[in-house]
Parts: C-alpha cells; sequence; structure tokens
C-alpha cells in the first residue's frame, strides 16, 4: 500500500501501482474526465503511470498552468509525426518548447516550403482526431540506439548515446510513432486539442553548431483554447504592425547590418529621436542633482582584473592589443571608470551624496542569434550613474530614484509592471556577511520608497542586489530596463574613501542605476508603445509643411523658416505631386502634423493643419499655429516648469 497527500491535506491509502487517473476516478468521474497529468511531491507526471511511492499529489486539468507546456510539447510531437507520415524518409531531431509554442527540427534533403506548413498543419488535426493513445516505456540503451538507427533515426540514436549510464532511457509511443523523449505527455493525442499554429520556417545546425549538419526547423504555437489561440495571434499580428525594426525603416529612424553585427545606424531623423530623448533625460538628472561625466572608451586590462569584471565578463568584453604589449578592452560598463573620477582629490563626508551620470557607449559581445535589432545589441548607450553616498543616505537616496523613475515613465507613457529584488548569484564578489547586509538594507530602502519587491534569487549583480523595473509594453510584453544596484564591493576593490567627520577614513556605498537601461532598448518599446506615432515633442519632424500649387512655395518656404525660428522641426514638401499624394505618404511616415499651404492660404497667410489619424483641419494664422504648435511641442518636463 502507499498513502497519497492531497492538496486539502487529507491523506489516503491506495494500492501499490495505482495510477492518477485511478486516483481522479476515485474522486468523481467528472475529474477522471478532466485529468491530463498529476503532480507528484511537485513533479510532473503522466496519467497512466504507476505510483511506485508515497507523496503528495495534484490532479493537473487542462486549465492549470502546468498543462500548457505539456500541450505544446505534445503538439510538437504530433507535428514529427505528422512530417513523417508526409515526407518519408525524413529524420526527427529534437522539438523544445520555447516562449509560447514549440519548434522542432527535421534532417531532409529537400526544404520545405511555407505551402507545405498548411498540409503538415491539416495532417496533425487528422492526428488529433484519430485519438493515438500515448504510452511511456522504459527502454535498454543500447537496444533503443539498435531500434533507433534500424529505422534510420541516427540523431536519436546519437542523443541516446550521450546520455550517462544509469540514466533511464524512456520511449514514449504515439500509434505506431515513436520518440525519445523523458516526457511528460498527455494520454493521447485527442488532448492535444487543435489551438496550435505552424508559424514559420527557419535553418538550424544540430546541437547548434555551424561545423554540423543543417536542418530545417518549423516553429509552431499552441494554446489550450481556440479563444488563447486567436487572443496569441492578434497579439503576434499587433507586434509586426508595431514592431520597431518595420517602423524604423518607415520613418528612416536606422538600420543595420552585417558589416556592423549590433550596432546601430541612426539616420538624421533617428539620431533627432534620440537626441531629444537623451536631452529630456539630462535635464531631469540636472534638476535632480546629478553631475555629469565622460570617463574613456577602452582602459587597461589591469583596471578591469581589480574591479572584478575580467573574471565576469572577460569572455563579453571586446580586446585589443597595441604595439607595446597593452593589453586594452572597450568598456562593457561605466562604474570603474566613474570610481577613477571619485578617486581623484579627496572627498569628505560634505560631498556626499555624489550623483555622477555619463551617457556611456558600452559594447558587449552578444551571439549573433541573441541580436535583436535595437533591443538586443553589442553597442550601445547606458543612461548610467552612480551614486557614492554613507550608509545612512542608502533610503533616502533609493526614493529620490524612484520617485524620478516614476516620473520619467509617465512622462514617456511606459507602464511600470513589476519591481523585482534580484539576490545574490553563485558567480559574486563579496562575503557573505556583506551580502546579507546588502540585501537587507536595498529591501529595507525599497519598503521605504513604498515598492513592494518580487524576489529573484540567484539573479542579483556580480556586486550587490539589484532592484529591477520591469515595463509592460504595448500588447503586454515585459521588458527590464531600469535597475538600482546596491554595492559595498567596488569600492573596496578600488581603493575609493572619503573622510568622514571625526577624520577617519570610510568608504563610500555605490548605487548603480539607470532609468533607461540600454538607452537604445528604451527607444525601442518607446516606438512600438507609439507604434510611430510620437507625441509631438519626441517626433523627430514635428511638422511637414506641404503645397497644393507652386503658387504657394514662397509663402510656405517663409511659413517653415519661422516655424523653425520658433524651435520646431519642420521640413518642406514643395514638389509638383498631387496633395492627397502628399498627405498619404507623410501620414505613413507617421509626421503628426501636415500643414497644408494652398494659394488661398498663402494669400490670407494661413496654414491648416492636418494631424495624424484625423481627417479633419483646423485653420489658423502662421501666427497662431506658432503659438499652438509650439506650446503642443514643450516636452513634458519644460511643460511643468
Amino acid at each position: 500500500m502507499i498513502e497519497l497527500k492531497f492538496p486539502n491535506g487529507d491523506s489516503r491509502p491506495f494500492e501499490d501501482g495505482v495510477t492518477g487517473r485511478d486516483v481522479a476516478a476515485s474522486i468523481s468521474k467528472s475529474l477522471e474526465k478532466k485529468a491530463l497529468l498529476i503532480k507528484l511531491d511537485g513533479e510532473l507526471r503522466d496519467l497512466d503511470r504507476p505510483i511506485e511511492r508515497n507523496g503528495a499529489i495534484e490532479i493537473v486539468t487542462r486549465d492549470a498552468p502546468e498543462a500548457l507546456d505539456v500541450i505544446r510539447h505534445d503538439t510538437a510531437h504530433v507535428l514529427a509525426e505528422a512530417v513523417q507520415e508526409l515526407f518519408p524518409g525524413t529524420q526527427v531531431t529534437i522539438g523544445p518548447n520555447v516562449e509560447d509554442g514549440f519548434y522542432y527540427d527535421f534532417a531532409r534533403d529537400e526544404p520545405f516550403s511555407l505551402d507545405d506548413l498548411a498540409k503538415i498543419e491539416q495532417r496533425m488535426k487528422e492526428i488529433v482526431d484519430r485519438d493515438e493513445k500515448i504510452t511511456r516505456e522504459v527502454v535498454d540503451r543500447d537496444q533503443a540506439i539498435a531500434d533507433f538507427l534500424k529505422i534510420g533515426e541516427a540523431y536519436k540514436a546519437e542523443i541516446i548515446g550521450g546520455i550517462p549510464a544509469g540514466e533511464a532511457v524512456t520511449v514514449y509511443h504515439q500509434g505506431a510513432w515513436k520518440d525519445l523523449c523523458r516526457g511528460p505527455h498527455l494520454p493521447s493525442t485527442k488532448h492535444v486539442g487543435k489551438a496550435f499554429k505552424l508559424t514559420k520556417l527557419a535553418g538550424a545546425y544540430w546541437r547548434g553548431d555551424q561545423n554540423n549538419a543543417q536542418l530545417q526547423r518549423i516553429y509552431g504555437t499552441a494554446w489550450a483554447s481556440d479563444a488563447d489561440l486567436e487572443a496569441y495571434l492578434k497579439r503576434v499580428e499587433e507586434a509586426e504592425r508595431r514592431d520597431h525594426r518595420k517602423i524604423g525603416r518607415a520613418m528612416d529612424l536606422f538600420h543595420l547590418q552585417e558589416e556592423g553585427k549590433g550596432m546601430v545606424f541612426w539616420h538624421p531623423k533617428g539620431w533627432t529621436l534620440f537626441r531629444t530623448l537623451e536631452g529630456y533625460i539630462r535635464r531631469r538628472l540636472d534638476d535632480d542633482g546629478y553631475v555629469e561625466v565622460k570617463a574613456p572608451q577602452i582602459l587597461d586590462r589591469g583596471l578591469w582584473e581589480r574591479s572584478g569584471h575580467w573574471e565576469k565578463f572577460g569572455h563579453a568584453m571586446f580586446v585589443c592589443e597595441t604595439a607595446e604589449e597593452e593589453i586594452l578592452a572597450v568598456k562593457p560598463m561605466n562604474c570603474p571608470g566613474h570610481v577613477q573620477i571619485f578617486n581623484v582629490g579627496q572627498k569628505s563626508y560634505r560631498d556626499l551624496p555624489l550623483r555622477m551620470a555619463e551617457f556611456g557607449a558600452c559594447h558587449r559581445y552578444e551571439p549573433s542569434g541573441a541580436l535583436h535589432g535595437i533591443m538586443r545589441l553589442r553597442a550601445f548607450t547606458q543612461d548610467d550613474a552612480h551614486i557614492f553616498c554613507r550608509e545612512d543616505q542608502i533610503e533616502e537616496e533609493t526614493t529620490k530614484f524612484v520617485k524620478l523613475l516614476y516620473s520619467v515613465y509617465a512622462d514617456l507613457d511606459v507602464e511600470l509592471h513589476a519591481v523585482k529584488l534580484a539576490l545574490r548569484p553563485d558567480l559574486r564578489a563579496g562575503s557573505d556577511e556583506v551580502w546579507d547586509i546588502a540585501e537587507a538594507k536595498l529591501e529595507s530602502a525599497a519598503r521605504a520608497a513604498g515598492m513592494e519587491v518580487e524576489h529573484l534569487p540567484g539573479e542579483g549583480a556580480f556586486y550587490g542586489p539589484k532592484l529591477e523595473f520591469h515595463l509592460r509594453d504595448a500588447i503586454g510584453r515585459t521588458w527590464q530596463c531600469g535597475t538600482l544596484q546596491l554595492d559595498f564591493v567596488l569600492p573596496e576593490r578600488l581603493d575609493a574613501s572619503y573622510i568622514e567627520a571625526d577624520g577617519s577614513k570610510q568608504r563610500p556605498v555605490m548605487l548603480h542605476r539607470a532609468l533607461f537601461g540600454s538607452v537604445e532598448r528604451f527607444l525601442g518599446i518607446v516606438i512600438e508603445n507609439y507604434a510611430g506615432h510620437f507625441p509631438l515633442w519626441l517626433a523627430p519632424t514635428q511638422i511637414v509643411v506641404a503645397t497644393i500649387t507652386s503658387d504657394a512655395d514662397d509663402f510656405a518656404r517663409a511659413a517653415a523658416a519661422k516655424l523653425k525660428e520658433a524651435g520646431l522641426r519642420v521640413e518642406t514638401d514643395l514638389r509638383n505631386e498631387k496633395i492627397n499624394y502628399k498627405i498619404r505618404e507623410h501620414s505613413l511616415a507617421k509626421a503628426p502634423i501636415i500643414a497644408v499651404v494652398g494659394r488661398r492660404e498663402a494669400e490670407e497667410g494661413k496654414l491648416a493643419l492636418r494631424r495624424l489619424g484625423s481627417e479633419g483641419q483646423q485653420i489658423l494664422t502662421l501666427d497662431e499655429a506658432i503659438a499652438v504648435l509650439t506650446d503642443e511641442a514643450l516636452p513634458p518636463d519644460l511643460r511643468r516648469g
């Protein structure tokens, strides 16, 4: 007999070999029908697998969060079965889950086409309708290798050969089809459902090594219900519409190319956008008592070794060697340079807190596959700052920073989703005693600033714990941007000190903080949030003065000049094109305001203002337009005075 404990605290005895299905049936027939899996002591297991020991049991139904991962993995198996039925001779390799779905890699001489995806989807639905029973089998390792080689599955045989001796080898049978897999799986293919869609094709290398054979990857998504699938596809459609790369091309903001992987080529309009955001945050920092500095881009290896970055980040640093055999590294972060600036001259307790900011250009090696538009780069700008303070100033400085961050995010219409406290990682500098103090002080400071934080064990920075500020974008994704890290270690390593009131020499505390994190990533989020339809103060081109006829050219030029004198960013369009064509073109380029000028407007000294997304127009004299638009274009911090 075994004893199973239920979530409500009750325990019941069952015969040896009882299955999860049996347990569900003992509770109710309706639960048995709904059951897909069980959890035994927190481990997901097949519903029909015999339970061989005492433990805590939970019945998992389709609406449980844990079920979705299994549904997706089972869908990947159904995909593989469908492909091998439709394209005999294709070998299967691996098929893991990924965010929002799954993929499966196939070895096949002839490439798949996008047209093939519809055929495969149809066959997958037929396999679901077959209700093929899914069963688990523990097999002998050598026999499993022989069996898979016999059916032409060399990749599966290689995977089995890499499983450590003594570890169980499990095969799942899905009707007449089988696959090597740890499981767990659903009871049969009907439970997969039909809320899935194959989304794209890609190339891949076996085991991710470009020296190995190239495979073909089919991606898909799967959900627990048709409604969930439909909602996901709408999110994807909206994401594509808002994709910062697509908008960047349409608005002529920037481009990326192979010769500068992970590095942005900013075009005039994009750089205007960048500088406008930078100018805004620079004013906010000035008002908040920061001083701005600029540290060198390349520093000697010795400094990076003393700081600890060579040990932690050496693999991700771009390094060069001079003819004099100096080994230099392009900075991946700004903090060691700021400590060098702090160390020049003697500092007093009266000088603290010292808030030192830099828009530092940082470079980090990111694998090619990890790069994503301007969201993940090898070269990026950090709106970085380091606050050198006393221990008794930690709470006050944290509260001050949080207040600034909330205000900045409100000005830029971004939604703060969550604040998380990332705790000590495995690879870290400093003693456990120092980390105990730092974690306690940062959590206390967060509470003092009015924040509830979620703990992230193992996710802290090299020197200390950090607060992570996660944003939610326009389509519901979350991004970690702002950070505040409490650091007792780097001042010690780099010998930073100040003189206390009693004349003693003390170490300052460092608060590493950023509002945007990477300015480029934050801009990518802003571009997608606004879908390129920026508020007037942020728009790279604020007004396009477009003529209806050439009779209005002189007035259009004069009006544009006066608008520019008033501080507005203006373009003119005097081309010999129909006005509707011009309006459509500039609307696609997301110009917030098009000032239309014809013969009548020129004679009366007026502008017909058309706003992006609006069919109507507003007729104003040039002076009235300047007054209205300069007020509207005022950045939010200046509007507050």
